[in-house]
């Protein structure tokens, strides 16, 4: 069995990404929890968002599961639970756009958010961690790479648990490029440890922070072009989420 093989040492610098990892982990779930505990979320929400929790907790899961294995040096447990990932990635993209996709309709999105933003920018975040993580499974027998680009990967599911611990409807016009900048946070620490260790930063950094800042800007261009606003429109016709300012708003009686 995988859990007998042999153990082996840690790869150099396996500590720092495992204590990432439990990090970035740890933001994400204190912004659900920490909204489920103020009566914000509920329970009581459609089977859809369910799924879509349980798929997204299980990554986390599995994303901790491989630091810890190949932290311990179980490389054989490591190799084979991360098969898992292929097939994880892409239930991740599937109801992270469904879920995206019945805000926008249901509610317009979050109110702090801009509708086009967060239907048009999402969904393209959403499938940049998607390309990012395949990418650094590719890239599994070059450990360098591939942890790198999978943490940059998370940071980018970072988001979701950010905006739930930042003073969102305070940062209005601005909230949904906070998130992002303080989602660039955990990439940057990986940078700068780098840059301490060996006196450059390694081009996985560079690639997919690169990707990642490039696609988030390609996004808010669409988002907010006139073509954006009509994908926005189109999605939303219809549908409560019509009825919302297409503007990020502070809803009338609103308070903190």
């Amino acid at each position: 069995m995988a859990t007998t093989a042999p153990r082996t040492a840690p790869v150099e610098g396996t500590g720092f990404f495992t204590i990432m990892a439990f990090v970035m982990s740890a933001v994400i779930i204190a912004g659900f929890t920490i909204q489920l505990a103020m009566g914000r979320s509920s329970f009581s929400a459609p089977l859809a968002y369910h799924v879509h929790g349980m798929i997204f907790m299980g990554w986390i899961a599995l994303y901790l599961l491989q630091h810890v294995t190949i932290a311990t040096g179980n490389r054989a447990l490591h190799a084979s639970v991360g098969r898992l990932a292929y097939i994880w990635i892409p239930a991740m993209i599937v109801a992270g756009g469904i879920i995206i996709l019945t805000s926008a309709r249901t509610s317009g999105g979050p109110f702090f958010f801009g509708k086009s933003e967060f239907l048009i920018s999402n969904s393209m975040g959403l499938l940049t961690f998607g390309g990012l993580a395949l990418w650094a499974l590719r890239q599994r027998r070059y450990t360098g790479w591939h942890r790198r680009l999978m943490l940059v990967a998370m940071s980018v599911l970072t988001g979701p648990g950010l905006g739930r611990l930042l003073p969102m409807p305070l940062l209005i016009p601005y909230s949904w490029v906070t998130v992002f900048a303080f989602s660039l946070t955990f990439p940057i620490i990986g940078m700068l440890v780098d840059w301490r260790r060996s006196g450059r930063v390694h081009p996985a950094y560079v690639y997919g922070v690169g990707i990642n800042v490039g696609v988030f800007a390609l996004s808010l261009l669409i988002a907010y072009s006139p073509i954006g606003y009509a994908i926005t429109e189109w999605v939303v016709a219809g549908t409560p989420g019509a009825a919302r300012p297409m503007d990020a708003y502070m809803p009338p009686g609103f308070s903190m």
